[in-house]
């Protein structure tokens, strides 16, 4: 391990798992920032791509604080299940059935979430 990186076991979450309730039970994986779990910040951009095995969904959850940098970084980005995210922000919850190439901002202020144009990651 590089030093400063921490893997997920030693990630301090801002919600202990005793926390965590059942709200988007089976919805399957996800990937969220850091941004989100250990310094719970709300969603500000999530978005919907292809999943990448059998359990991802294909969210992805990041604050909109994030700079490329950062998302760069591995260790600042994990698999979830979707339902720890949503007890971090219930406000996705709404959209969790959107299709695949959905891409949703914040309204600020909000717990409101409107279409952006998809921009496909580049691979």
């Amino acid at each position: 391990m590089i030093v400063g990186q921490k893997t997920m076991a030693e990630k301090r979450y801002k919600l202990a798992k005793e926390q965590i309730k059942p709200l988007a039970v089976g919805h399957g994986a996800c990937i969220a920032s850091d941004h989100i779990v250990v310094d719970g910040k709300k969603v500000g951009f999530m978005y919907r791509e292809s999943p990448s095995n059998t359990v991802d969904s294909g969210w992805r959850f990041f604050s909109g604080e994030e700079d490329q940098a950062y998302v760069d970084q591995p260790e600042h980005l994990a698999f979830y299940d979707i339902n720890t995210v949503a007890n971090y922000d219930p406000a996705i919850i709404l959209h969790l059935g959107a299709a695949i190439g959905t891409q949703l901002g914040r309204v600020e202020g909000t717990d409101r979430f409107v279409q952006e144009k998809f921009t496909p990651p580049e691979e």
